[in-house]
């Protein structure tokens, strides 16, 4: 079985997506209708805007959503039994099995990031990364140290054995990442992120966002999808409306969620970023498995689908 699996904010790059519009007509009518449902050319800033450009926040998740639907649709290669996103990626898993359209999945996308930089400058928030030591082991120093210090702290995201992301209080951030390097971590840094998401910061954001995810159609998926808010594998549209309403409140449940892709019977696992951050995930959990991305494909750019 197959998997189609999209990942987040943080894989964007100038240039991404150039080649496809280039090269085949149906996803350059895809990256045109991008541009006049935004209201402005992100297609200039995906192709030809400067790192800081990319990084506005308007214009990043939007991107990284529209780059990863238009690769993923534009090849016949691989047809996946199932989708699956990390954190942003989920709206994009969404698109391609065909739970919302197109145009909504945008407008979520742009939404999402609007609301949540509106929460985002309202608190000094901070995101790590921690690397070497077992899940249990940081939930329980993540509660104490966040109880010495008065500071809260959270998981955001379970991204496989021993690799988590945490989120939380700028100050409560940078005390448990000095906390979990003195006591060993391989590593324990601040990211380059401003805000806290999938933390109860987000609460503001999900309630706005929840109300525009509440009033928009969700349809019965061609293909099922593993959501980041359970880890569980879905086909009802409710059910995949409730977990993408907290969404952005609750973490990112990847380790479970390949685990339950690969019970659910998948022995491939393709991702449709621009890099391979959730290959070499995947591929450090299931190193027998078959883990490549959608770029990698013996002549995928000679693919014309359409």
């Amino acid at each position: 079985m197959n998997a189609l699996i999209f990942p987040g904010q943080g894989c964007q790059k100038r240039g991404m997506g150039r080649d496809l519009y280039d090269n085949f007509p149906k996803a350059k009518d895809m990256f045109e209708q991008a541009n006049h449902f935004l209201g402005w050319r992100i297609t200039d800033v995906m192709f030809y805007g400067d790192e800081v450009e990319l990084m506005e926040t308007k214009n990043t998740q939007p991107a990284v959503f529209l780059y990863e639907v238009v690769t993923a649709l534009s090849q016949n290669e691989i047809i996946p039994d199932i989708v699956s996103g990390h954190s942003l990626g989920e709206f994009a898993a969404l698109v391609v099995n065909k739970t919302i359209s197109f145009e909504d999945g945008l407008n979520l996308v742009l939404n999402r990031a609007l609301i949540a930089q509106k929460v985002c400058d309202k608190f000094k928030t901070a995101m790590g990364a921690i690397i070497g030591f077992p899940d249990e082991y940081i939930q329980k120093r993540l509660q104490e140290i966040s109880e010495e210090s008065g500071e809260p702290i959270y998981f955001a995201n379970y991204n496989g054995p021993g690799q988590v992301v945490i989120t939380g209080s700028k100050e409560g951030i940078r005390i448990a990442c000095k906390t979990f390097k003195a006591e060993g971590a391989k590593k324990a840094v601040p990211l380059a992120i401003g805000g806290s998401f999938h933390s109860p910061y987000m609460e503001e954001a999900r309630i706005e966002l929840g109300e525009i995810i509440e009033n928009t159609e969700f349809k019965k998926p061609v293909y099922p999808v593993c959501q980041c808010v359970d880890g569980k594998i879905h086909t009802d549209p409710a059910e995949i409306k409730n977990n993408l309403i907290y969404h952005i409140t609750h973490p990112v449940l990847w380790t479970n969620m390949v685990h339950n892709m690969v019970s659910y019977g998948v022995t491939r696992f393709f991702e449709a970023g621009t890099d391979d951050t959730l290959q070499k995930i995947v591929a450090r959990m299931y190193p027998d498995l078959h883990v490549t991305t959608l770029w990698e494909i013996p002549d995928y750019k000679n693919i014309n689908p359409f």
